[in-house]
C-alpha cells in the first residue's frame, strides 16, 4: 500500500495560487515558443532545410518572423460561415489545451516566500481522469471548426480527426488502466510518489524505483503510440494532411485564429509528453544513477524541476525525431492500428495484470514452480502471437477479368489486377462511339464500330 501523502493542495493563501497559475501560463507559453524553434531545428539538420538552419543565428529569424506574420496577418472569415461558432472553435480548443496543467506535478514541496507549497496548482483523486475529460471537450473544437466553415475539404478534415481522436482516446484510456492498478490512485501526484518507492515486480522485488515505462511496458507502448495519434502529428496527421484535405478543418481559418490552433497544436504535444512523463517515467523524481546519489535529495525542492523539464523535453524531441524519420501512414492503417492492435492488446494485459497482482495477492503464485508454470505459458503466448506466419496466398480472379475502359464513353483507368481490352487481346463487346464524320460523308461508314483495339 502506498502511505498517504500530506496533502496540502486546498491550504495555500489565494496569492500563492495566483502565482503558480500565471507562472504556469508564462512557462507553458515560452516553452511552445522553445519547442517551435527546436523543432523547425532538428528538422531543419536532419532533412537539410536551410531556412532555419542559415537564417539568422542559430534560425532564430526564422520563426520569430513567422510568428510575427501570423499575428499582423489579415484575420479573415469567409461569409459562408456561421460566424459565432466560427470564432467559438479556436478559443475552445486553446482553453481546453492549457487547463490540464493545473493537476500537473512540477516537483515536490518548495518554499515561496516563507510558505511551503508545491510545485503543483491543485491536485484531485481523480486528476488523471480530468486530465482525459478536458482532452475529450478539445474534440468538440476540432467539430465546430470543420462546421462552421461549412466547406467541404473543412467538414471531412473535422470528421476525420474526430473518428481518429476518438479511436486514440480509447487506447490512451485503456493504457493508463495499468497505472491506476499499481499505483492505487489517480492522483497525479500519489502515482509520482508511488514511482519512487522500491515495489515488487510480480512478487520480486526491485532495487530500484519502479518507473511504470518498464514495469508496465505495454501500457507505455501504446499510450507513446496513442499520443501521435491524438496530438495529430506525423505519421498520424490525416485530419490535416495537405495532399488531401489541405488542411483540414482549418483550411478556412487565417491570422491570429488560426494562430491559436497552431498553438493549440503544440500546447497538446506539450501536455501528452507531461502526462507521460508523470505516469510512465516518474514525474519529477530523478532518474537512474542520479537518485542513488544522496539518499534520493535529488528528487526534492527545485531539483524535481529541472528532471521534469529534461524528461518532457525528450519526449517532445521523440516527436520531431518521428516526424523528420517517418512517412505518413494511410488512414485505414491508422483506424486498424487502433481498433484491432492497442485495443485488443490492452484489453488482454489489463487481464493479465489483474490475474497475477490478484494472484500474488492471494498468495496462488507463493511456489516457486507456479511461477515458472506462468512463465512458461506467458513466453508461449507471445511466441505464438509474434511468431512470423506466412501468408496464404489467396486465389485472384480478378486477373482473368477484363476491363472496358471505353464503356461510359470516358477513359477510365483500371483497378489493380484489372486488365484492359486492348491489352488482354480481344474486342469489346460494345462498339467505340463513332466519330464525327467529315461533311458529305456517310456517319455510319465501316469505320464506326471500330474496336477498342483499334482505338488504342
Amino acid at each position: 500500500m502506498i502511505p498517504q501523502e500530506n496533502m496540502i493542495f486546498g491550504a495555500d493563501p489565494w496569492w500563492v495560487v495566483l502565482i503558480k497559475v500565471v507562472v504556469v501560463f508564462v512557462a507553458v507559453l515560452l516553452w511552445i515558443i522553445f519547442n517551435v524553434w527546436f523543432e523547425r531545428r532538428i528538422i531543419a539538420k536532419m532533412q537539410n532545410r536551410i531556412g532555419p538552419i542559415m537564417n539568422g543565428p542559430l534560425g532564430l529569424p526564422q520563426t520569430i518572423a513567422e510568428g510575427v506574420k501570423l499575428l499582423f496577418k489579415e484575420d479573415f472569415r469567409p461569409a459562408r460561415t456561421d460566424k459565432l461558432v466560427f470564432n467559438l472553435a479556436p478559443m475552445l480548443i486553446a482553453i481546453a489545451a492549457f487547463s490540464s496543467w493545473a493537476v500537473i506535478p512540477f516537483g515536490g514541496e518548495v518554499t515561496i516566500f516563507g510558505h511551503t507549497t508545491r510545485l503543483q496548482i491543485t491536485d484531485l483523486p481523480v486528476s488523471v481522469l480530468l486530465v482525459l475529460a478536458i482532452a475529450s471537450i478539445g474534440v468538440y473544437g476540432v467539430v465546430l471548426a470543420g462546421w462552421a466553415s461549412n466547406g467541404t475539404y473543412s467538414l471531412l478534415g473535422s470528421m476525420r480527426a474526430t473518428a481518429q481522436l476518438i479511436s486514440y482516446e480509447v487506447a490512451m484510456g485503456l493504457s493508463l488502466v495499468a497505472v491506476f492498478m499499481y499505483a492505487g490512485s489517480m492522483s497525479t501526484s500519489q502515482i509520482v510518489a508511488a514511482q519512487m518507492q522500491n515495489l515488487d515486480f510480480f512478487g520480486f522485488e526491485t532495487f530500484f524505483p519502479s518507473h511504470y515505462w518498464l514495469l508496465l511496458l505495454p501500457s507505455f507502448v501504446t499510450y507513446f503510440i496513442s499520443m501521435f495519434g491524438e496530438t495529430n502529428r506525423l505519421p498520424f496527421d490525416m485530419a490535416e494532411c495537405e495532399s488531401e484535405l489541405v488542411s483540414g478543418h482549418i483550411t478556412d481559418y487565417s491570422g491570429f485564429r488560426y494562430a491559436m490552433f497552431y498553438l493549440a497544436e503544440y500546447i497538446n504535444l506539450l501536455t501528452v509528453s507531461a502526462v507521460c512523463t508523470t505516469l510512465f517515467l516518474g514525474g519529477y523524481s530523478a532518474p537512474w544513477p542520479f537518485n542513488m546519489i544522496a539518499g534520493g535529495a535529488l528528487s526534492n525542492g527545485w531539483w524535481g524541476l529541472l528532471w521534469f523539464v529534461l524528461k518532457a523535453q525528450f519526449l517532445v524531441f521523440s516527436f520531431t525525431w518521428v516526424r523528420g524519420a517517418v512517412p505518413r501512414v494511410r488512414y485505414d492503417q491508422l483506424m486498424d492500428l487502433g481498433w484491432k492492435v492497442l485495443i485488443p492488446i490492452n484489453l488482454v494485459w489489463i487481464l493479465f495484470l489483474a490475474v497475477m497482482r490478484g494472484g500474488i495477492a492471494n498468495g496462488w503464485f507463493a511456489n516457486p514452480a507456479m511461477r515458472v508454470i506462468v512463465g512458461v505459458i506467458v513466453v508461449a503466448l507471445l511466441a505464438y502471437a509474434l511468431w512470423p506466419r506466412k501468408k496464404e496466398a489467396e486465389p485472384d480472379d480478378a486477373d482473368d477479368e477484363v476491363f472496358d475502359a471505353f464503356a461510359d464513353g470516358y477513359p477510365v483507368p483500371p483497378m489493380p489486377g484489372q486488365k484492359l481490352a486492348a491489352y488482354a487481346g480481344i474486342v469489346a463487346s460494345e462498339p467505340a462511339p463513332p466519330s464525327r464524320a467529315p461533311s458529305g460523308g456517310d456517319p455510319s461508314g465501316p469505320d464506326s464500330g471500330k474496336s477498342i483495339k483499334g482505338v488504342l
